[in-house]
């Protein structure tokens, strides 16, 4: 049964990670360097590990003590930005593969496909790993449990500011 609980979620922290992701893998691309798309999609999996958006530790002690970024405290759910990232590393590690493979069109697609997805929710604020995690609770998908924000469209951002 899903449930109704909901977390403090800093979206400048997403957002963070959303643009680092963005601009590391146009420069992977432009640079032509396949390492840097094993390397992002190796922060995005240890982020996974531990819960937290990969590029967090830039956020925390780089740019929001510098006062670059302010937080964006937000009533959400922290389990569905997590799947969207876990989402990311699983095509960024296919797209590094497929690179270090040979198949660069296809590699270069998925590294494509993850920027595009990322700059929609950066630029756009819908979320598209964010509403596969809502489609997978009304499946009842096991480990599939939070609800949206109420009043918010799954994978939209949340309008209720916190901070």
């Amino acid at each position: 049964m899903a449930t109704i609980e909901w977390q403090d979620v800093d979206h400048a922290a997403l957002k963070v990670n959303q643009l680092s992701i963005i601009v590391l893998s146009i420069l992977a691309f432009v640079f032509n360097a396949p390492l840097l798309v094993a390397q992002v999609a190796f922060v995005l999996g240890i982020g996974v590990l531990v819960k937290r958006p990969g590029f967090l530790p830039a956020y925390k002690h780089v740019l929001k003590p510098a006062g670059l970024i302010k937080p964006d405290i937000l009533k959400d759910n922290a389990e569905p930005h997590l799947f969207s990232q876990a989402i990311g590393f699983a095509v960024l590690a296919a797209g590094a593969w497929a690179l270090y493979a040979g198949a660069t069109g296809l590699g270069w697609g998925l590294v494509w496909l993850v920027v595009a997805l990322a700059s929609l929710n950066a630029f756009g604020g819908f979320c598209v790993g964010c509403a596969i995690y809502y489609w997978l609770v009304r499946l009842n998908v096991p480990g599939f449990a939070k609800q949206p924000p109420a009043g918010v469209l799954p994978g939209m951002k949340p309008r209720n500011s916190r901070g």
